[in-house]
């Protein structure tokens, strides 16, 4: 799988706000903020800055919702798919709701022979 995997599976090269931020966009970024309102908090386009589920700067969005990074990050995968608790809840309860990253974590395993 490419660099720019997350670690559930999830594509970080066709997320908007990785894309906005590749692309140096902020009106971009002001689109996706009012997209994603959650009505918690105002956000700021610098809230949308991420370079990747792997990298030093995510999204706010992923930072305060994700529960699957910082238990990859802790366990020290590179993917949930080498985890020795694959599937477990959190992560079966993300991928019901992204059939594309529940496919590329599968495809992980299989190469990966797991």
């Amino acid at each position: 799988m490419p660099d720019h995997t997350a670690y559930c599976g999830l594509d970080c090269a066709k997320c908007e706000a990785y894309r906005a931020t590749r692309a140096g966009d902020r009106e971009w970024k002001e689109r996706l903020i009012k997209n994603w309102a959650d009505g918690r908090a105002e956000r700021a386009p610098e809230d949308i800055e991420c370079d990747g589920c792997k990298s030093s700067r995510t999204s706010g969005f992923c930072r305060e919702l994700c529960s699957i990074r910082p238990c990859a990050m802790e366990r020290g995968v590179d993917t949930c798919a080498e985890c020795a608790e694959y599937q477990c809840g959190k992560l079966k309860d993300y991928l019901a709701t992204d059939p594309v990253a529940a496919r590329n974590i599968e495809e992980i395993r299989r190469v990966m022979r797991l």
